[in-house]
């Protein structure tokens, strides 16, 4: 990304350089600085997980002969489900629900949850059908699958705030330096 700097104000910003006018793709930094371009560096100091957040609005400043990119800062996404409501603050008949991101991760937990579940569910048709019984390692897995999802759901429902959500989902050594382990407090869906 690049910037023209007329007057020490920004003036245009554009990741083509052909934006530019005259402006060619093998100039060095010294003459696109020299024509008033400069390269955008990015300070992502504000940015944070954007299933979590909503990041705040991207603005670009100069100073010192460098051009920043940089965000407000971000809010919290809502945790939980919000029933729409119209301009006077009367709830919409029928209920609209506009989902929290509670319900978003834990769809996608149940999502997960199922695709683990559909690599055996032929085992559970062929018992179905023909009475062949299920290996025992399998209905310990779907079992396992099962018990996983609903701790996880019942860590998401847990979650107090927008923050304490997020850390479920972040990845720490749980280990040492020299033998690292990395897992998130969510934990992960068992192998077969």
């Amino acid at each position: 990304m690049y910037a023209k700097v007329e007057n020490n104000q920004i003036v245009k910003v554009n990741s083509n350089l052909a934006s530019f006018n005259h402006a060619a793709p093998s100039w060095s930094a010294e003459q696109l600085a020299a024509n008033g371009i400069h390269e955008v560096v990015y300070d992502h100091s504000n940015l944070k997980d954007s299933r979590f957040y909503i990041n705040g609005a991207e603005s670009f400043d100069f100073a010192n002969d460098t051009v920043t990119a940089s965000h407000s800062a971000a809010t919290g996404k809502t945790l939980d489900d919000v029933n729409a409501t119209d301009e006077e603050g009367v709830e919409l008949d029928p209920v609209v629900v506009y989902p929290g991101v509670k319900s978003i991760e834990k769809n996608y937990i149940k999502s997960q949850a199922a695709n683990h579940l559909q690599s055996t569910d032929w085992y559970v048709v062929r018992h179905a059908e023909s009475e062949t019984a299920i290996p025992a390692n399998v209905s310990t897995y779907r079992a396992a699958i099962r018990t996983k999802s609903n701790e996880m759901e019942t860590a998401i429902n847990n979650a107090a705030t927008i923050e304490a959500l997020e850390a479920l989902f972040i990845y720490i050594n749980t280990g040492t330096d020299a033998n690292p382990v990395n897992a998130r407090p969510l934990g992960e869906f068992p192998t077969l």
